[in-house]
């Protein structure tokens, strides 16, 4: 009758029981754990099945490719300019007219670009709106 025996008794002495330098602590005998290796034994890897992996994607858009308008609301042109009756808000530095606020006065605009609520609030104050380019 044949007494078999557990493996570990067989490698009592052995200090590595069969498994190499490394094979036995942490992630060793695998290469080590996640992305670990990525440029270097595990490259080829990385080229097959993770081809985005590297280098950047998509692009930024140039500074002055992007338009940033300067707003400025129907309601605060009489608080800003107090007894003008013709306003330039290019000249003034902005580029855009909002709808916000109340119009008391007759007031006359140039601007380069209005939404459709300004130009009716300046409108139906008996006021006169430019859209210049």
């Amino acid at each position: 009758m044949e007494v078999t025996r557990k493996k570990t008794k067989k490698f009592r002495g052995s200090m590595t029981h069969g498994r190499g330098k490394k094979g036995g602590r942490g992630a060793g005998l695998r290469g080590g754990r996640g992305n670990a290796g990525l440029h270097k034994h595990r490259f080829m890897h990385l080229l097959k099945y993770m081809p985005e992996h590297l280098g950047t994607h998509g692009f930024k858009r140039p500074q002055e490719m992007i338009k940033k308008d300067i707003a400025i609301n129907v309601g605060q042109l009489e608080e800003r300019f107090p007894g003008k009756k013709t306003i330039d808000l290019q000249k003034e530095g902005f580029t855009k007219l909002l709808g916000g606020g109340k119009v008391t006065s007759k007031i006359e605009v140039t601007v380069r670009t209005a939404t459709p609520k300004a130009i009716d609030k300046i409108e139906a104050a008996q006021g006169k709106i430019t859209i210049a380019e």
